[in-house]
C-alpha cells in the first residue's frame, strides 16, 4: 500500500505547521491514500516518526513530497540521511523523494493567481 509525506521546514509559528497538516490531509482527500505532514524541525511529527505511523497503517511504499520550493541545503545535505535512516529502520520500505515545487508547470500559474489577486490604487 502507497502512503505519502508531505515533508516541510516547521515553524515556531503553529498555525504555518498546520497549514501544512491541512494540505496533507486534502492531497489524502483526493488521492484517496493516507498522506501525512512531517517537519525538518519545529513541527511534529518529524520524518522518521511519520514514517512510523503510515507504516502502522500497513504502507510499504512511501512518496516523500518536499513542500520546498528550490533544491536547497536541507534538501541537499539534511533529507538523504533522514531517508536512510528510515530505510535501515524499516527493512523492505520502499521511499522516494519528488523534487522540490521549483519547476513544476502550475508554479508559475499560482505566482500569477496570487499577483492578479493583488487591487493596486492608484494616485492620480
Amino acid at each position: 500500500m502507497r502512503g505519502i509525506i508531505v515533508f516541510a521546514h516547521g515553524s515556531r509559528v503553529e498555525s504555518a505547521n498546520e497549514a501544512v497538516r491541512v494540505v496533507a490531509a486534502e492531497l489524502s482527500g483526493k488521492g484517496g491514500f493516507p498522506v501525512v505532514a512531517a517537519f525538518l524541525e519545529l513541527g511534529q511529527p518529524d520524518l522518521p516518526a511519520a514514517a512510523g505511523q503510515l507504516v502502522e497503517t500497513g504502507v510499504d511504499n512511501i512518496t516523500v513530497i518536499p513542500y520546498f520550493l528550490t533544491m536547497g541545503l536541507h534538501m541537499e545535505r539534511d533529507l538523504p540521511p533522514l531517508i536512510d535512516k528510515i530505510s535501515n529502520e524499516y527493512n523492505g520500505l520502499r521511499i522516494a523523494v519528488t523534487l522540490p515545487l521549483d519547476g513544476h508547470p502550475a508554479l508559475v500559474q499560482a505566482l500569477l493567481d496570487r499577483a492578479m489577486s493583488v487591487s493596486h490604487s492608484t494616485n492620480t
